[in-house]
């Protein structure tokens, strides 16, 4: 048996399950990240439900809030100073890239949050088959890969189909907030969203916004504002 076989089979099983939608980027774990996958997963984790079931986010949290899913977490730093900021919202946390997943359940951990969880799973699926109907009220998409290529601009997050199964899980009235430093990619979501009946841009002139307080400044930004670069702020309510 290989190193990599005996790596494989001593995982935990939630650890274990195959990403349909995308091909999984694996980064080396720390051993704090690591560490944190074994001992605080328990806390901070979701595991799939029965096949039969959606995820009784209730039971979950212990209790009833507003609902924010961020898709696409990155190391997480963002997603917990937002959970702290705000411990009247319960929010989730959605990302595959392993390292990501337990940068952030050391962070939760640092922080001391306790409205928080995240899921290590395909958010295509999670949405699908995992999440009940009108649940959230906001959806949160920071920075997704910009597929920068033309060639590639299929394989963007945001698309018409992910947009409208994104709406059947909001409430009505629940917010959408998209953010990226890709210009190119701004327009196509702005392509994408203002010509669906499903949502209602809410800049004046069905562009794009200032950047809202409650979206934490990450250290990539600023260095990104040093250089002159660009980052437009979207925000769609669901009708």
């Amino acid at each position: 048996m290989t190193e990599q076989q005996k790596e494989q089979n001593s995982a935990p099983a939630e650890y274990m399950r195959r990403i349909r939608s995308f091909v999984k980027r694996e980064g080396r774990l720390t051993k704090g990240q690591a560490v944190a996958l074994e001992t605080l997963w328990p806390v901070w984790g979701i595991n799939a439900p029965a096949s039969s079931e959606t995820l009784n986010l209730e039971t979950i949290f212990g209790r009833s809030a507003p609902v924010v899913l961020e898709i696409g977490f990155g190391m997480g730093q963002s997603l917990v100073a937002m959970a702290k900021a705000a411990p009247e919202t319960n929010f989730i946390g959605i990302e595959v890239h392993r390292p990501g997943v337990g940068a952030c359940l050391m962070e939760a951990q640092a922080q001391g949050v306790e409205n928080l969880r995240v899921i290590e799973f395909d958010a295509v699926e999670v949405l699908e088959q995992w999440l009940p109907d009108h649940c959230l009220d906001k959806v949160q998409i920071f920075f997704p890969d910009p597929w920068h290529k033309k060639r590639h601009h299929k394989r963007r997050l945001v698309q018409t189909e992910f947009v409208t199964l994104l709406h059947q899980k909001m409430k009505t009235h629940g917010v959408l907030h998209l953010a990226t430093d890709w210009e190119n990619y701004a327009e196509y979501m702005l392509e994408v969203l203002n010509p669906l009946p499903l949502f209602e841009n809410q800049s004046e002139d069905n562009t794009y916004i200032a950047r809202p307080d409650e979206r934490p400044l990450t250290k990539f930004e600023k260095r990104g504002q040093k250089l002159g670069h660009g980052v437009w702020d979207m925000k769609f309510t669901a009708l």
